[in-house]
């Protein structure tokens, strides 16, 4: 049977058939126990824990540790939540569902676009999460609403940008452990030598610089500010800027290798 490639194309069958593939990674995570806690209770334990067990030794200019804590943790969890496009990827790789993908009537951008849009969304539903919780163990923003939301935007689009990044890695990679493997070591410095935790002015001088001017560090900065009601510099302008330059340089290895592949 021959397939309309003419309507494969289209704008409309590209969008149907990449929402449907986000609907079906979502439900994996559902489905599977695992994903589900390193999903939502991995960040659960990560408040508990600074919250309660380390909060008291460091101290922080602002109106308390919580409050400095929770951004942090929340665009933490959003950047590892964007490790799923790499073994999510893999996964599929090594299972042939790609393979068997390509062999349908659908558009060829649906896989990529929809396993990135699963991760935008499951990271919206683990914030709404981890503000519960954060509230819970006396977070308590002093920004408007509207800033609020911002700051979640933010860091959705800033994780969103990362996930064409982890997308390669989950195409080149040989199977999931091999994605794991590759992406923690790159995501771990970023995230805890960062003021994600603790402030900058607290690390060593060798790594402050570092720890300045990073990425995660201007976008936990843009969005602690946003949340917390306080000055955070340029700090929204560089995280935009982060942001569109990590996809224009990532976006374009992935969909390569994606053609490789595929």
């Amino acid at each position: 049977m021959s397939v309309d490639t003419t309507s494969a194309w289209s704008p409309r069958w590209a969008i149907n058939d990449t929402v449907t593939i986000a609907r079906r990674n979502l439900l994996a995570i559902i489905r599977i126990p695992t994903a589900l806690v390193f999903a939502i209770i991995q960040p659960i334990m990560f408040v508990v824990l600074f919250r309660y067990v380390f909060g008291g030794a460091i101290k922080v200019a602002t109106s308390g540790y919580v409050n400095y804590l929770i951004p942090g943790i929340l665009v933490q969890t959003t950047i590892f939540g964007a490790v799923g496009t790499a073994i999510g990827l893999a996964e599929d790789l090594q299972r042939g569902l790609i393979e068997r993908f390509r062999a349908l009537p659908m558009a060829r951008m649906a896989v990529l676009g929809g396993r990135t849009l699963a991760d935008v969304v499951r990271n919206v539903l683990v914030i709404i999460v981890i503000t519960i919780v954060g509230f819970a163990v006396g977070f308590r923003p002093t920004g408007s609403v509207v800033s609020y939301v911002g700051a979640a935007l933010l860091m959705l689009l800033f994780a969103y940008c990362l996930s064409w990044g982890f997308a390669f890695i989950g195409l080149v990679a040989p199977n999931s452990e091999a994605a794991q493997a590759i992406t923690f070591p790159l995501i771990f410095p970023i995230t805890f030598a960062s003021s994600i935790f603790v402030p900058i002015d607290s690390m060593p001088s060798w790594l402050r610089g570092f720890a300045t001017y990073q990425p995660v560090s201007q976008v936990t900065n843009a969005v602690r500010g946003l949340m917390n009601g306080v000055p955070h510099g340029a700090s929204t302008w560089i995280s935009l800027a982060w942001s569109l330059g990590a996809i224009v340089m990532l976006a374009p290895l992935a969909v390569r290798r994606y053609r490789q592949v595929a």
